[in-house]
């Protein structure tokens, strides 16, 4: 049910923390909603008139109140992958289970993988997404759609292609769905997915021709909408970029003259000093995927170069298939940890970082005035998400940025706004039937394993 737009919420004794401008705020507080944005902010007590024009009042004692969680790369229909691939590094971890599933989902799948996927990323805190959809047929896509308006989280599609390899596609088909889904985002039939923008999704530039990159992003600048590419997970990917052109990952694209602040380059593992001075230029974003890197034994990316350039960088689970979580308070405090390992510094990664990379981006959002992602303030969006520190893995309290980043995890998030609408009410989704959709996903799983001829161990 979509909150009235003169709904007025007001939400008390919290301790809110702001990361406007790349610097982290936190003070004792309070914060008032009215419709789908944030009427008004301040320290203390709230003022006696929003208490009385409060139509519902939340108690964040104990709690940290942040601007919504960005979970800034994921792949939502790995939801039914969990598991089946431990162990294996990237592309033999592709080739035998990533592939052969996708290849063998259903519109229906890719339905409720999408919704028990962003029912998961709502709990843990997440309040936009940005799917890398990698099932290009229509009805998949518009599946994906259609599950992201019903949990009504914001999302971003970006939708995947390639077309080198067995399974690329052409280029016109390519451009022609691209059209498609733009068009079926701006529809008025769809105006119940307002909360979701479009992204040209490349896979990965060892399976995307040079002619193709230029006219497909050619067309995602013609229509304002970014790129999101998977660059450098792996070095025996450079090693193939190497190979066709003699070029690494971010000299292809900066060649190309397809890098910049419209990019948004997914891993980054393995890039030179010289190709980070390329992305500094070109101002494009980069977003961290620490678990996923780990877990996949693909190395560290050089956050601590990339903060130190001034690079934006955002932080993303990746999908369940390489994590297998879309917990994104958990892969902040991997993410702070990496960084030490892999520097040798202990301070190369310090908790006000780590949130800032949670909360000072929101690729894709067009929804917010310029300067306040990121931000607890008057005219912002009223995204807003409650994480709970009152428990034994968190209490004592010294800082909650601490707490936050060391300390907590999915299971601790209360509250979930979106919009203004309270899509998860102390610690219960609101939007749907979490049980039913749990034994809906098992069983389309469970049939989805039988038809790709995969065994469980």
């Amino acid at each position: 049910m979509m909150a009235e737009r003169n709904t007025i919420m007001l939400i008390v004794n919290g301790t809110l923390l702001t990361s406007a401008g790349g610097r982290l705020a936190t003070w004792p507080g309070w914060l008032a909603i009215e419709g789908d944005r944030i009427a008004a902010v301040g320290t203390g007590d709230a003022p006696a008139e929003w208490q009385t024009r409060a139509e519902r009042t939340i108690d964040a004692r104990h709690m940290a109140v942040l601007p919504g969680l960005t979970n800034a790369h994921t792949h939502l229909e790995q939801t039914f992958m969990r598991g089946l691939a431990d162990d294996r590094p990237l592309l033999r971890w592709l080739k035998e289970v990533i592939w052969p599933l996708q290849a063998a989902m259903t519109p229906e799948d890719m339905y409720l993988a999408a919704r028990l996927g962003l029912v998961e990323n709502l709990r843990c805190g997440a309040t936009r997404v940005i799917q890398h959809h990698k099932l290009p047929g229509r009805e998949h896509v518009a599946a994906t759609c259609r599950a992201a308006a019903e949990v009504g989280l914001r999302m971003t599609l970006a939708r995947g292609w390639i077309d080198l390899g067995p399974t690329g596609e052409p280029l016109d088909t390519i451009l022609s769905d691209l059209d498609w889904l733009d068009g079926l985002l701006h529809s008025p039939a769809c105006k119940p997915q307002a909360k979701i923008s479009l992204a040209s999704g490349p896979l990965a530039p060892w399976r995307c021709s040079d002619d193709a990159m230029r006219q497909v992003t050619a067309w995602a600048r013609d229509r304002g909408v970014p790129t999101h590419i998977h660059v450098a997970e792996a070095q025996d990917e450079v090693e193939m970029m190497l190979a066709r052109c003699g070029k690494r990952h971010i000299e292809w694209l900066a060649g190309l003259d397809c890098l910049g602040t419209d990019t948004q380059l997914v891993h980054a593992v393995h890039v030179t000093d010289a190709e980070l001075d390329l992305i500094t230029q070109s101002g494009a974003l980069v977003v961290h995927c620490p678990t996923s890197n780990m877990y996949l034994a693909s190395g560290a990316a050089p956050v601590r170069k990339m903060l130190d350039r001034g690079i934006p960088v955002a932080l993303g689970t990746d999908g369940p298939g390489s994590n297998n979580s879309q917990d994104l308070l958990e892969c902040a405090k991997i993410a702070a940890l990496l960084a030490k390992q892999a520097t040798g510094d202990a301070q190369a990664l310090l908790p006000a970082d780590v949130i800032h990379m949670m909360v000072g981006f929101a690729p894709g959002a067009s929804d917010a005035p310029a300067g306040v992602s990121g931000a607890l303030m008057a005219g912002a969006p009223a995204d807003i998400t409650i994480v709970n520190l009152n428990n034994v893995r968190c209490q004592p309290v010294y800082s909650a940025a601490s707490a936050l980043v060391y300390n907590a995890c999915g299971t601790d998030v209360h509250t979930v706004i979106v919009a203004g609408e309270i899509l998860v009410d102390a610690g219960q989704v609101t939007v749907l039937d979490e049980a039913g959709l749990i034994e809906q996903c098992r069983l389309a799983a469970a049939a989805l394993m039988k038809r790709a001829g995969i065994q469980c161990d």
